[in-house]
């Protein structure tokens, strides 16, 4: 799959990516941690470098690659995503409108 910008910075921890500015990769790396705001992020430390932390008012763009995953992860991602029976319109019902 090809790779696409990614603006919830927060929701990226532990998660491989790639920094743009320019649209030029400066760093590919797994989100170390991020500002809830989504305003900057770290990459953790490896082998191309320590830990760095990247602004978005810098310029910076954080680029994921959509991965599949194997065994039970696929299915807890999705249902992590997934909207909570509060959120989505009442408390385990369905809402009526």
């Amino acid at each position: 799959m090809d790779a696409y910008r990614y603006r919830e910075w927060s929701r990226l921890i532990g998660t491989p990516v790639e920094v743009r500015k320019d649209f030029e990769l400066v760093r590919a790396g797994v989100v170390d941690d991020a500002m809830q705001d989504s305003s900057a992020l770290w990459l953790a430390a490896d082998s191309s470098g320590g830990r760095a932390l990247f602004a978005a008012a810098e310029g910076y763009e954080v680029w994921i690659r959509p991965q599949e995953l194997g065994g039970k992860l696929c299915y807890k991602m999705a249902a992590a995503l997934a909207p909570s029976p509060v959120q989505a319109g009442g408390k385990g019902g369905m809402s009526r409108v």
